[in-house]
């Protein structure tokens, strides 16, 4: 979709652990892949860590010693897993409170373009934005199916070559530090959510303009 002005602003947000509370998903599908190879589960401190990745990344980081094919594996049975706790409904992650009426705010504002930038797969992203219907309000999506993991500037750079904003008019709205490095790494301003599954000094510490600390003090923020 085309901005709507010549000068819009852009706001691109994370996924899992800024708009939706994934993690107990997130985990019920590791655990289920690595009992598929016979390996202990990761430990939930260890899951929440690696959000935000790519699967190939967050297996490699989960399981150091195996080789690069163990980790495709890894994250090949956790695709699966997901798939199937969803096709025996499993729910969708529910958003964090208030967020519906961020995005919604931000939408209706015709200076403002939103955008997301995730680790998930388009395909799972989709389900999620369709389920709870928010698909409508993004003129960019970035997923990890064409992108190298976060914290690479790709997504960003991206989502900006696409609508057309000025890296100067952009934020990154994320819970994680490489949400934070990512967006430094591409010249737009970081903001960090303290709801999310990295601790808000960890994200100061990778570069976040600031920290809001529920959905109320991100809208101040960005609107």
């Amino acid at each position: 979709m085309a901005p709507r002005l010549d000068h819009p602003r852009l706001v691109l947000f994370d996924v899992d652990g800024t708009l939706v509370d994934s993690l107990d998903h997130i985990m019920a599908a590791m655990e289920r892949a690595f009992s598929v190879h016979d390996l202990p589960p990761p430990p939930r401190e260890a899951v929440r860590e690696i959000v935000g990745l790519s699967l190939e990344e967050a297996m490699a980081r989960l399981a150091p010693a195996l080789s690069p094919q163990d980790h495709r594996a890894l994250a090949a049975a956790y695709r699966q897993a997901f798939f199937d706790l969803r096709a025996r409904g499993g729910a969708d992650a529910p958003l964090f409170a208030g967020i519906d009426r961020v995005i919604a705010y931000l939408a209706a504002d015709p200076v403002t373009l939103l955008g997301v930038a995730t680790g998930k797969s388009r395909r799972g992203l989709d389900r999620l934005l369709a389920a709870h219907d928010l698909a409508r309000h993004f003129h960019t999506v970035q997923t990890a199916d064409a992108h190298p993991s976060k914290p690479h500037p790709a997504m960003v750079l991206a989502a900006l070559a696409e609508t057309g904003v000025r890296p100067e008019r952009a934020v990154m709205v994320g819970d994680t530090t490489y949400d934070m490095e990512m967006a430094r790494a591409a010249g737009i301003t970081p903001i960090g959510v303290a709801w999310g599954y990295h601790p808000p000094a960890a994200l100061m510490e990778a570069g976040a303009e600031a920290i809001a600390g529920d959905a109320g003090a991100l809208l101040e923020m960005l609107d």
